[in-house]
């Protein structure tokens, strides 16, 4: 079976080591894994670069990455987890938004849903809020995509 899954989440990771990002990436990703599974991740730091990085170098699963602009535009960190990966990536996707502003955030994560069967979340521990994780959780469930929701 054919799956792609939209993984989002908190840019604010400093507060865990990257060992344990990788446990919960095992536990909540892997799960999900297999050669016929897609993932869409937004090109930005924090998870969506552990994620990629843990994806690449732990599954066969082709991965595509959406940037809101051009990857040229993200963080630096985010942009070499993208050159890290690039021997791995399936396809990167630029938007090509004019302005990097909330709004081209959240039409890049609506895309990814809209790309998707699934959406995995990992905002940070706490409330409900409106943070970009947030409102694709959201998104998906509006569409009726199946959401899992880890905070970390």
């Amino acid at each position: 079976m054919n799956r792609a899954v939209t993984i989002t989440g908190t840019r604010s990771t400093a507060h865990r080591d990257l060992t344990s990002y990788a446990e919960l990436f095992a536990n909540y990703l892997g799960p999900f894994v297999a050669a016929s599974t897609h993932f869409y991740i937004g090109g930005a730091k924090g998870i969506d670069s552990l994620s990629l990085l843990w994806l690449t170098g732990n599954t066969k699963a082709r991965i595509t990455v959406v940037v809101p602009g051009t990857v040229q535009q993200q963080p630096a960190d985010a942009r070499q987890a993208i050159i890290r990966s690039r021997s791995r990536i399936t396809e990167v996707i630029e938007l090509r938004a004019e302005q990097l502003h909330t709004p081209a955030f959240h039409a890049r994560n609506r895309w990814m849903v809209d790309h998707s069967d699934m959406v995995i979340g990992f905002p940070l521990a706490g409330p409900h809020g409106t943070s970009g994780t947030w409102h694709t959780l959201d998104y998906a469930a509006q569409q009726v995509k199946p959401h899992l929701i880890v905070p970390v």
